[in-house]
């Protein structure tokens, strides 16, 4: 069977880079380049132009890749066929940008089904959003208003943006921060992909502040243990901030709400386990 190393050309193919298809794979650099060197060496073609740190599809990689693409879209629906034609069982994933929402529906869900395992995997919008468009989850929660024909949408729930600072910071003696307050100050923020950061750059943009040194951080819980060391700043959904003495929460000047939407493919929406997700999540909302 060819699945692996196909996969490893498909993600190659997709990307340009072996560092970066490894990562999605969850595989090492190595493992991923041996794998395309078995499939060139086992048939005697060329995938690959090699040049540079990219990568570029040779004239039979380009022929191979629609096929391959095809092939793992047949082995998705295979799998999720079965993961939800068993009765009683099966497996429901779930991607999400923040488990404050779908963590509340998980639990009924599973309280209402107790053998299916569910699995839920926490990102940034842009990875939920992928994980769902490529078929590796079944439902996605993202905080990231898309417009696709081929999704459903429901909204989960609102909140905030606000200013999450310590104690002992200088905004610390405000409730409501203007955004001129913010000039200068280190700014903690997610990788690009949050919708969260891209709300934040949007809106300290429009009102021409500019802020102090950046600080990326790729997760909440880092950003939250870096404004309990007074590092720095950061803004972010109200509920995303934890209760702590050492914290204080501010209103911000102009701060829009951010949406939480539970995202799923139309082709799969009614789907044992889809269907029974989603008439929760709507049950719920309307309590």
């Amino acid at each position: 069977m060819l699945s692996a190393e196909l996969k490893a050309f498909y993600r190659v193919a997709q990307l340009g880079s072996i560092t970066q298809a490894a990562k999605k794979l969850g595989l090492s650099q190595p493992t991923v380049t041996t794998q395309i060197r078995q499939l060139e060496s086992q048939y005697g073609v060329e995938l690959f132009y090699r040049g540079g740190r990219r990568l570029t599809l040779s004239d039979d990689g380009v022929r191979l890749l629609p096929m391959v693409k095809t092939l793992l879209q047949q082995e998705a629906d295979i799998e999720f066929f079965l993961r939800n034609s068993g009765h009683g069982t099966g497996a429901l994933r779930i991607a999400a940008t923040a488990p404050y929402y779908i963590l509340d529906l998980v639990k009924t869900f599973r309280e209402r089904l107790p053998h299916i395992e569910v699995s839920v995997d926490i990102g940034n919008s842009q990875q939920v959003l992928e994980a769902l468009d490529e078929y590796r989850v079944d439902i996605a929660a993202s905080s990231q208003l898309l417009e696709d024909s081929r999704l459903i949408r429901r909204v989960l729930g609102s909140d905030p943006l606000v200013v999450a600072v310590h104690r002992n910071h200088p905004l610390a003696k405000l409730d409501h921060v203007p955004l001129s307050a913010l000039a200068g100050h280190c700014l903690l923020m997610r990788e690009q992909g949050s919708t969260t950061r891209k709300l934040t750059e949007e809106l300290l943009k429009s009102a021409g502040v500019g802020f102090g040194p950046l600080l990326e951080i790729g997760s909440r819980e880092s950003i939250r243990e870096a404004v309990l060391r007074n590092i720095g700043i950061s803004i972010i959904a109200r509920q995303e901030v934890p209760h702590d003495p050492q914290l204080r929460v501010l209103s911000l000047e102009g701060a829009p709400m951010i949406v939480e939407y539970l995202y799923c493919l139309k082709e799969r929406k009614s789907a044992r386990l889809p269907a029974a997700f989603l008439g929760l999540a709507q049950e719920m909302a309307g309590c």
